[in-house]
């Protein structure tokens, strides 16, 4: 299903998909002058409605980059801001909570242990001293 929607999402023209097929069966021969002429019209009117539409589209791209440059959106305000919600969502999340939360009790514990070694270490150097 995927390959299937992929392909109906590829920018190429489909050139080329069955001209083995083609090429070998004559059409033309089946067709009367008139029919020949209305599908000749027809294709002209095809590929000057594809070169239309790739103008416009290509308008609207160079449109969207004004607008972009305009509000100060280029590629690496672009990334920043993705990375800052990404950075944002993930603190949201019960699992960062969590660890963060487990972290800073250890930390406290680690800041509380360290203090009394080194309150320990003080009084024996104190009493170092006195003697």
């Amino acid at each position: 299903m995927e390959t299937q929607a992929q392909g109906l999402l590829e920018s190429e023209p489909l050139q080329g998909v069955d001209d083995d097929s083609v090429a070998s069966a004559d059409f033309s021969s089946m067709l009367s002058e008139e029919e020949k002429e209305e599908l000749k019209a027809e294709l002209v009117q095809l590929e000057d409605e594809i070169t239309t539409l790739r103008q416009v589209l290509s308008a609207k791209e160079r449109h969207l980059v004004e607008i972009k440059q305009k509000l100060g959106m280029n590629l690496m305000n672009e990334l920043k801001q993705n990375f800052s919600k990404s950075w944002h969502d993930m603190q949201t999340t019960t699992a960062y909570k969590k660890t963060h939360e487990t972290l800073s009790h250890a930390g406290q514990k680690a800041t509380a242990a360290f203090s009394n070694v080194g309150t320990a270490i003080s009084k024996k150097f104190g009493d170092m001293r006195r003697k």
